[in-house]
């Protein structure tokens, strides 16, 4: 999967910088292009010379690489690489990254990417717990940075601890394991819907709910991403989706989501049921505005359809649906009747008693349910929460 990729390989002033040339060789030998961008401080630990034997090209460290008017470009590099990969990341690079600061060629490379970042951090154990540290890390994953997680053992300051660099093998298993997922849904479609339904109560009001859409929107990239022809129906957000491979319908209520939903599930090879559907709509809608002339207004309401109850009982024996679960107590009871219910290969659940999940967060934690398998995963980004979902889609699809 690394054969004809073309990576930026970007070094940092760590001791672990004499990895890099193994690193370096393992891409190669992967069948990798490899275009090296050191630090100052990363040229202290590793000399240029052996980097340019390895990759066959000039180590680019600084903008301006004679007094000749020739100078490197942070932009072409940024067009012309599949994924950049900093390795070792030191403490003061990740921050850099996480703060725009454009000092030096690594960083303004970096700010210039379009293609996926990879970061392998390296430093002491104290150095890595650091808050600020954990902060800036999470900074760069709500960016759709991917993390190398440093292993533990024996550092440089003799200390033993969580900080060193991951193997040079495994950071390549992990740049081939995203290659691979990168087609695995080409030639797939899949359906979602995403955000709220509003139900007019009259021209000017509605009964709504918090979803932002962003699960659902991180769920359409990822797919995307991954080679998926993606139907995106979604309900009213701020947001917008980005990836060619994304055609949006944009309705507002219940009833909209249904039609919608209905129509497009037929030739769709998965279904995603993301949307924070209205279950009860005014029964009557006012055509004016309704004024304020009593104490009181009591207003009727009446069921919605049920989308995916509505898809369960159409779906056949080749295509996968999948449901979401938002609950308040008895959260697994719920999402496994839900699961059967609804005809659903599997579902997923989120509780709005964890923190950091549900509406109006950037992160959430999920528990994925199917017939056989409860999978239960910690706190993270939605980008993470989307591509852990996408995996065990892909498994099943």
């Amino acid at each position: 999967m690394m054969k004809g990729k073309k990576i930026v390989l970007g070094i940092t002033g760590s001791i672990a910088a004499y990895k890099a040339a193994v690193l370096a060789r393992a891409l190669i030998k992967k069948g990798a292009e490899v275009q090296i961008v050191i630090t100052s401080a990363g040229k202290e630990f590793i000399t240029p010379l052996t980097l340019s034997t390895i990759t066959s090209k000039p180590v680019i460290s600084e903008f301006f690489a004679r007094r000749d008017g020739t100078w490197h470009s942070h932009v072409d590099l940024g067009l012309w690489a599949d994924a950049m990969l900093i390795a070792p990341a030191t403490a003061s690079t990740i921050g850099k990254m996480a703060n725009g600061i454009a000092d030096n060629m690594l960083i303004t490379t970096y700010l210039s990417m379009k293609a996926p970042v990879f970061v392998a951090p390296a430093m002491d154990l104290d150095m890595f717990a650091h808050p600020s540290t954990q902060k800036n890390l999470d900074t760069l994953r709500s960016y759709g940075n991917i993390i190398i997680e440093p292993g533990e053992g024996e550092l440089a300051s003799h200390l033993v601890g969580k900080g060193r660099m991951e193997e040079p093998e495994n950071i390549v298993a992990v740049l081939e394991d995203f290659f691979a997922k990168k087609s695995d849904l080409a030639g797939k479609k899949v359906m979602i819907t995403a955000g709220p339904t509003y139900e007019k109560i009259d021209p000017v009001r509605f009964i709504g709910n918090y979803s932002s859409g962003k699960m659902g929107y991180a769920l359409a990239e990822c797919c995307a991403e991954r080679g998926a022809e993606v139907t995106l129906i979604s309900g009213p957000v701020s947001i917008t989706a980005k990836h060619p491979n994304i055609r949006t319908i944009s309705v507002e209520s219940a009833d909209e989501m249904y039609q919608a939903a209905t129509k497009e599930f037929g030739s769709s090879d998965a279904a995603i049921l993301c949307a924070a559907v209205a279950d009860f709509t005014p029964e009557t809608k006012a055509e004016q505005k309704i004024k304020r002339e009593k104490d009181d207004l009591i207003i009727k309401l009446k069921p919605t359809q049920d989308i995916a109850a509505a898809l369960g009982k159409i779906k056949n024996d080749n295509q996968v649906m999948v449901g979401f679960a938002l609950e308040t107590n008895d959260e697994m009871e719920h999402a496994k009747s839900k699961l059967e219910r609804k005809n659903l290969d599997f579902i997923v659940l989120n509780s709005l008693n964890d923190k950091g999940a549900g509406f109006r967060h950037d992160t959430n934690k999920i528990t994925i349910i199917d017939k056989e398998n409860v999978i239960e995963f910690p706190l993270k980004n939605k980008k993470e929460v989307a591509t852990d979902i996408i995996n065990h889609l892909a498994e099943i699809l």
